[in-house]
């Protein structure tokens, strides 16, 4: 598990330096909003980053950044030179909806000819947004409303967020913290960290593993191209990975968790509705809590449990399969090792 992690933590680690590139920096040029009562922003840019914040305490206005696409900074008059000529750039106020827009003239046949516009907007929290680069990360926080947000060149970090937030990368990973109601997030390259939210939650990743922690409601989380990482986990997790082992603990919630490429590691503080648990090449180590009434489908090249024996149990116990119940009966729990071994402990 620790080597996906570090990946992992190393991606993440870029999309905050992507999203963040500006911090610092005085911006090209600034725009108050503080008389629009902004409700909706719409940004497109095609190379760089945008940032949107309703933290409480700031004057709403737009700053844009530039800077030249091979990281080389330019003078103003440079950059004003190659606006003009190479750029239409409109930022615009109707109604009470932003629209920020960059829009190149033409190809560029050398990409270091090019620029990097990036957009830091400040508006009140009630806002809903439509965001798309192709060159940059998104950075978003302190907003109620329904986000919609895309980058294929960068990641995306997300906090203090409610509503309904759909957000898409190829290019890197994603944060989400403190954040609630409808999630729905997924990346090509990189991996996913969830923290801290409430609500439905779709989490999605091809390209590297999954940490989700202190997170309550119905959560999806899937990856092909590393582990799973979890704790604190209350609802329903449904979560798989053909790239790597799962880790789960303190699991308070109805579960079901499968992976084709390593181990299956599980701590039940408390079973839900029910469990169900399959490693194809790996083994299972399932920890349940011993005072709950549950209904046991196990299954393995071989079984073992701790403690040797269970007061209250009734059914089949054998060398490579458990089928029966503990206290009475109640949850099911099913849980399958296809090639490897099934470790049970009832704590």
């Amino acid at each position: 598990m620790k080597t996906y992690l570090t990946l992992f933590i190393v991606a993440c680690q870029s999309v905050v330096a992507l999203a963040q590139d500006n911090d610092g920096k005085a911006p090209y040029s600034t725009k108050s909003l503080a008389n629009d009562a902004i409700s909706s922003v719409m940004v497109s840019t095609s190379a760089g980053g945008i940032n949107v914040s309703g933290r409480p305490g700031e004057a709403p206005r737009v700053e844009v950044y530039i800077r030249g696409n091979n990281g080389r900074e330019l003078s103003k008059e440079e950059i004003q030179k190659r606006l003009a000529r190479d750029y239409d750039m409109n930022i615009a106020v109707n109604g009470h909806e932003l629209s920020a827009t960059v829009k190149t003239k033409h190809n560029f046949s050398n990409w270091t000819q090019s620029l990097s516009i990036s957009f830091k907007i400040f508006v009140p929290q009630q806002v809903a947004t439509n965001l798309k680069t192709s060159g940059g990360g998104i950075v978003l926080d302190n907003l109620k409303g329904n986000e919609t947000f895309s980058t294929s060149g960068g990641g995306l970090v997300i906090d203090k967020l409610s509503g309904v937030i759909r957000g898409r990368t190829s290019g890197g990973g994603i944060e989400v913290s403190n954040s609630s109601e409808d999630i729905d997030l997924s990346t090509s390259g990189g991996g996913i960290v969830a923290k801290n939210c409430t609500g439905k939650m779709k989490l999605i990743t091809s390209g590297g593993g999954i940490e989700l922690a202190n997170l309550k409601g119905n959560i999806v989380a899937h990856t092909s191209g590393g582990g799973v990482e979890g704790r604190n986990v209350e609802g329903e997790l449904v979560t798989g990975t053909s790239g790597g082992g799962i880790d789960l603990k303190g699991m308070s919630c109805s579960l079901d968790a499968s992976t084709s490429a390593g181990n299956l590691d599980v701590e039940m503080k408390q079973a839900g509705k029910y469990v169900k648990l399959t490693a194809s090449s790996g083994d299972v180590n399932l920890s349940l809590p011993l005072k709950q009434g549950l209904d046991l489908s196990l299954r393995g090249e071989s079984v073992s449990q701790r403690p040797s024996k269970i007061s209250g149990f009734t059914g089949e116990w054998g060398k490579n399969r458990i089928n029966g119940s503990v206290n009475g009966g109640g949850i099911p729990v099913e849980a399958s090792a296809g090639s490897g071994n099934l470790n049970v402990r009832f704590n």
